[in-house]
């Protein structure tokens, strides 16, 4: 019997823990759709502040806790928490840190400026991500990141743990939305992210930092792209062409219609190749 498909949800956003959005609803039911259509499935998102851990049952994971991740020189702990959704029969894993994700706000401040330090919450969340599935000894087949925030993970999974026996046969799959593409991150954002496996000329599209420049890179660095807007920016789009990426088209979510979950599903499956096994 073959071991079924694996896939690793990367998202920004999953109710009931943020509000209801797009975003955050696909968050929610997706998973739960991929996995009741026979794939196993692992969910995580950042612990951001406005979480209420009591009312949300987050509890630390001690094993899975304990490592640091070190951006600009300095070592950040990785804390990991984990709360069940009992009526999807699904868990949710949380990346925290006091630094980086302990505010009153999400990605913006009280006055509605961007977060200073977002690229360093962006890294640290795509780095905590990797380094809890290595432990979690989880070999995912797909990667699907959803939300501006995941976007720096497909470029650390190609050049940074690409010969790790965990990820050596892993598929991203990227959601694009119109969230933040005109936010402009930290003039260092490329410096952060440049060490013995990132090369600064692989990612001279961070020269000029910005939101629509980071989605592209993640595309760059990605199998398969989707299109989770119906009007998506056309540069976006464009630029998946250029790359010749297969794309999903704009699916309409529904939950009382399992026929995002069945496009959805197909196309990790096309990803993969398994479509053309099947033929």
């Amino acid at each position: 019997m073959k071991n079924p498909v694996r896939v690793l949800f990367v998202n920004s956003e999953v109710f009931p823990y943020l509000p209801e959005s797009t975003l955050s609803q696909l968050g929610r039911f997706l998973p739960q759709g991929i996995q009741e259509s026979g794939k196993e499935i692992r969910s995580f998102m950042p612990r951001y502040g406005v979480i209420n851990e009591r009312r949300n049952q987050l509890h630390e994971v001690i094993r899975l806790s304990g490592m640091n991740i070190v951006i600009s020189d300095i070592d950040r702990p990785l804390v990991i928490k984990v709360a069940s959704i009992s009526s999807a029969r699904m868990q949710v894993y949380f990346i925290d840190n006091e630094d980086y994700f302990h505010r009153k706000f999400i990605y913006e401040d009280a006055d509605g400026k961007f977060f200073e330090d977002n690229d360093e919450r962006a890294i640290f969340f795509a780095r905590g991500v990797l380094e809890t599935v290595k432990k979690l000894r989880w070999k995912p087949d797909i990667i699907h990141c959803q939300g501006w925030i995941s976007h720096i993970l497909p470029l650390l999974l190609k050049e940074l743990y690409q010969d790790d026996p965990i990820f050596t046969d892993s598929k991203v799959v990227l959601s694009l939305y119109n969230e933040h593409l005109d936010a402009s991150f930290n003039a260092d954002f490329k410096t952060k992210l440049i060490n013995e496996d990132i090369k600064s000329e692989n990612i001279n599209i961070l020269d000029e930092a910005n939101g629509i420049n980071l989605a592209k890179l993640a595309i760059r660095y990605s199998d398969g792209i989707i299109c989770g807007e119906e009007e998506l920016n056309p540069t976006l789009l464009d630029y998946g062409k250029e790359l010749n990426l297969p794309t999903l088209p704009f699916v309409k979510f529904d939950t009382s219609d399992n026929n995002y979950v069945q496009e959805y599903n197909a196309f990790y499956d096309k990803i993969l190749g398994k479509d053309e096994d099947n033929q």
